[in-house]
C-alpha cells in the first residue's frame, strides 16, 4: 500500500484562496448587472423608437410598460448586487458625520 504524504495547509493560503473566490464571485455579479443594464438600454431604445416611428400617439402606457417593469426588475437586480446600502453606505455615513462635525467646529470658533 502506498503511503500518502499530507502537506500542511496553512491558514494564510486558505484566506487568500477564499478572498479570491469571493472577489471572483463579486466580479461575476457586477458583470451580470452591467450586461443587464446594457441590454435594458439597448432593447428599450429600440422598442420606444420603433413605436414612436410607427404611431402618432406614443404617450400611452403600452409604449412605456416594458421599460417601467423591466426597470423595476433592474432595480431589484441592483439591490441584490450592490446591497441595501446602495445610496446610504457606511462610507457615506462617515463622510456626513465628519461634515457635520467640521461645520460644528467652525461655528464655535
Amino acid at each position: 500500500m502506498e503511503e500518502f504524504k499530507l502537506e500542511s495547509y496553512d491558514n494564510k493560503n486558505h484566506r487568500k484562496e477564499a478572498a479570491y473566490i469571493r472577489a471572483k464571485k463579486r466580479v461575476k455579479e457586477l458583470k451580470g448587472f452591467y450586461w443587464h443594464a446594457f441590454w435594458y438600454v439597448v432593447v428599450n431604445i429600440f422598442i420606444v423608437s420603433t413605436i414612436a416611428s410607427n404611431t402618432k400617439d406614443i404617450w400611452n402606457f403600452g409604449t412605456f410598460s416594458t421599460p417601467i417593469f423591466w426597470g423595476l426588475g433592474l432595480g431589484f437586480h441592483a439591490l441584490a448586487v450592490f446591497g441595501k446600502n446602495l445610496v446610504f453606505s457606511k462610507n457615506w455615513e462617515e463622510r456626513k458625520i465628519k461634515d457635520y462635525m467640521d461645520k460644528d467646529k467652525q461655528q464655535w470658533k
